[in-house]
């Protein structure tokens, strides 16, 4: 287990701040291009540099942004191209917020589901702090519909 630091949260964060869900859904926007690109530079640059930075994906966990950089340079670059559904970014104050979509690729029976929470920091910005992408089978009145 990585070790906690305490924090002091306010209890009382508006949520969905205009402008700060403007920036959030252009980095979200970012990442999405890089990803589908596979723009390994542009995907780092959205992930904190931290070793507490954790990414759980469908073939596997990550802990820290250098088994999540070894990751991103071996994965393949072919079929990244995806449909996003669904898909909701929250704020919380000025510097937190989370982003969930759903989404679909081109001749799989399967939907992926992706998470992950954002924060603001000085040195670089908005970055994904945590990530989680499963994949799970479409069911069966979706798999109909497509």
């Amino acid at each position: 287990m990585h070790e906690a630091t305490p924090l002091n949260l306010p209890v009382n964060l508006p949520v969905n701040l205009p402008d700060v869900l403007a920036e959030v859904t252009a980095a979200f926007a970012r990442y999405e291009h890089a990803l589908v690109h596979n723009e390994v530079r542009a995907l780092d640059a959205l992930f904190l540099h931290s070793a507490h930075t954790v990414r759980y994906g469908a073939t596997a966990n990550l802990y820290g942004i250098d088994a999540i950089r070894a990751f991103r340079s071996a994965r393949p670059s072919a079929g990244l191209a995806r449909t996003l559904r669904n898909t909701c970014i929250t704020t919380y104050g000025r510097d937190l917020a989370t982003a969930s979509t759903e989404f679909t690729r081109e001749g799989s029976a399967r939907i992926g589901r992706q998470q992950q929470t954002w924060v603001r920091t000085p040195e670089q910005g908005w970055c994904v702090v945590a990530a989680h992408v499963s994949l799970m089978d479409m069911p069966k009145e979706a798999a109909h519909a497509a």
